[in-house]
């Protein structure tokens, strides 16, 4: 048998300021983020109980030691709500300060400690691709075990994710670029996945579509394009949330995660780094399982022929940003049998949603074929 789920409430507001409006953000609430939506957005009555910045604890993707700096300074804060605002990280960190006793965070990690909520939490994404404002996954580089690992528990839902189109306004292309990348694998690979449903997969079908059909808005008109797409890509990051929330990433980002935690890459971009190498793996294995059907969406949205549809698409994706080999983010060939070891070890919570098993062997070729 096989379920569909959304859970958080979801709401859509225009502006920051309609939001703490609607919800009386106030002196109960706990707001996560960082200074550039706090202080830019914010409307200046609004007294919280605290405000964390991430930024003071560290840069880059997050680890478990950063959420254990960040607790240790709010543990003693009274509050009835956590507002996390921000990219995939903010509100991945978020999921965690809102649980009961995170800290220490690895504990959580180890399944030493149960996963339980005890405060309302507001989820509200400041980028279009994690999909985290709707899913219950908080992924964190965990030092001491050297590799990024993912906590799914359904604890880590918010009781509302707040989409508000203003915050995207102003991203860089950079960040625009991999985001939407990340949320383009979420909606591919949950379509893919064997956990898959008929809703799942129509979540994924119009992500697919929705950003396919923006990057070559953008293709032909350029960047300053995507101003005029915010919204659209919005939904398309929470549509491909929701569908890898029901029905899982997979291989994709499981090989990723190794080679980007070691090398400090950022996640929408790692996983842009392995996608093509994954899914033509995927096709020559097995071609004419369900992947015939989401070559069909691809030859659809790029409107050419099912034969040609990964190299279309990759050419179109270098419009939007160019991809990088491996080693030019450092990876040797030496360590490609570790990274693989590592995706065996930690990420079978990723893997058990492969389209099809791939083995040491094969994970370590696509590897070199990326390197």
């Amino acid at each position: 048998m096989k379920s569909f789920r959304i859970m958080p409430t979801i709401e859509i507001c225009d502006t920051l300021k309609e939001f703490c409006e609607d919800f009386q953000v106030g002196e109960r609430d706990l707001i996560v983020t960082n200074p550039r939506y706090f202080e830019h957005y914010f409307p200046e009555d609004c007294r919280p109980a605290a405000v964390v910045y991430v930024k003071n604890y560290g840069t880059g993707e997050p680890t478990d030691d950063m959420v254990d700096r960040i607790w240790q300074d709010i543990k003693d804060v009274s509050f009835d709500r956590l507002i996390g605002i921000g990219g995939g990280s903010i509100l991945d960190i978020a999921k965690i300060l809102v649980l009961k006793n995170p800290s220490p965070v690895v504990d959580l990690y180890d399944g030493v400690r149960p996963v339980e909520k005890d405060k309302e939490l507001i989820l509200i994404p400041t980028t279009c691709g994690t999909g985290s404002e709707v899913t219950s996954v908080s992924v964190l580089n965990v030092l001491s075990k050297g590799t990024k690992m993912g906590l799914q528990r359904d604890a880590e839902f918010a009781d509302t994710a707040v989409l508000v189109t203003e915050l995207l306004d102003s991203i860089p292309f950079g960040v625009f670029a991999t985001s939407s990348l990340d949320a383009f694998v979420h909606a591919s690979e949950s379509f893919l996945s064997p956990k898959a449903t008929v809703f799942s997969k129509m979540y994924s079908e119009k992500a697919i579509k929705m950003i396919i059909n923006g990057y070559r808005q953008i293709a032909d008109q350029g960047q300053e394009q995507r101003k005029e797409l915010t919204g659209e890509f919005l939904l398309a990051s929470c549509y491909a949330g929701i569908a890898f929330g029901n029905a899982g990433c997979a291989a994709v980002h499981a090989m990723s995660m190794p080679f980007s935690g070691a090398h400090h890459v950022a996640h929408g971009e790692a996983n842009y780094a392995i996608f093509q190498g994954v899914f033509e793996t995927y096709e020559r294995i097995k071609p004419q399982g369900e992947i015939r059907n989401y070559k069909n969406i691809l030859q659809q949205a790029l409107d050419c022929e099912q034969d040609e549809v990964f190299q279309k698409l990759e050419k179109l994706f270098e419009c939007i940003l160019h991809r990088k080999p491996l080693h030019e983010y450092g990876v040797t060939e030496d360590e490609l049998g570790h990274l693989a070891d590592l995706v065996i070890e930690k990420q079978q919570r990723l893997t058990a949603n492969n389209y099809v098993p791939l083995d040491r062997d094969t994970m370590i070729q696509i590897y070199q074929s990326l390197l």
